[in-house]
């Protein structure tokens, strides 16, 4: 499957940076101590000041669904992060078939032009 690849800005520098090196970053509130994606400078949820952590990529299969035919549809999904938010993203790697909600999965990186973007597969 071939991604976009995303336009990097002043808040999103830092996660493709990371993600170079490997290192998946969300970014969590310093007064609320609310974890969220996506990156932002402001909280979400206080309009307190974020800073960046690195997430464990571990997640949760929150919901899914399938776009195209054949023998390789891409597959849209909301995973929950071990941090708390809940993300959008792909399911890669897995076959349509064996995904259900609520089970583990864990990150993998998939390529889209000079950046790496956060995909999931089923988690071994």
């Amino acid at each position: 499957m071939t991604m976009p690849e995303p336009r990097a800005d002043l808040e999103s520098d830092a996660f493709y940076a990371a993600a170079e090196e490997g290192r998946f970053l969300i970014r969590r509130c310093v007064a609320c101590h609310e974890a969220h994606w996506h990156p932002r400078a402001l909280c979400p949820f206080c309009f307190g000041e974020t800073q960046w952590e690195e997430a464990s990529g571990k997640g949760t299969l929150y919901s899914y669904t399938m776009m195209g035919k054949g023998d390789a549809p891409q597959i849209i999904a909301y995973v929950t992060l071990a941090e708390g938010p809940t993300m959008l993203t792909n399911i890669v790697g897995s076959a349509p078939d064996r995904l259900r909600i609520g089970q583990a999965v864990t990150l993998r990186w998939e390529e889209a032009g000079s950046r790496k973007l956060p995909c999931f597969t089923v988690a071994a």
